[in-house]
């Protein structure tokens, strides 16, 4: 059981995905810093020194970070924005891929042919 854990962990998917995760984490955190240090501080300048990450709602004895929330939908559009940048440069830097092959004959066309060579054969008789 040991090998096949190891066979496993060693395939090219497994490892793709675990350095995938580890950039992603890195990324995240730039991403956090990018908007805690300089999207959060241009919002409140524009909105007059509102802070989004104190932003709070409080309705009865409940809290709800409402600012915090805010600024995780910021990181989200950030992230995705620029996934889609790096995707797009991608796709105009690779090649497009081949076309697939033209399709085989149908099965019927194959029994049509199967037929046309058996006639053919009864024919020559």
């Amino acid at each position: 059981m040991l090998k096949e854990f190891q066979k496993f962990l060693m395939r090219g998917n497994v490892i793709d995905l675990a350095v995938g995760v580890i950039i992603g984490a890195a990324f995240s955190s730039i991403v956090t810093s990018l908007v805690d240090d300089i999207i959060g501080p241009i919002i409140g300048l524009l909105t007059g020194g509102v802070n989004l990450a104190g932003q709070t709602t409080t309705i009865g004895p409940a809290v709800f970070g409402t600012g915090n929330f805010i600024q995780a939908i910021i990181n989200f559009v950030i992230v995705g924005f620029v996934l889609f940048l790096i995707i797009r440069a991608m796709n105009r830097i690779l090649p497009p891929p081949p076309p697939p092959p033209p399709p085989g004959p149908t099965t019927e066309e194959k029994m049509l042919d199967e037929l046309k060579k058996m006639n053919d054969q009864l024919s020559k008789k």
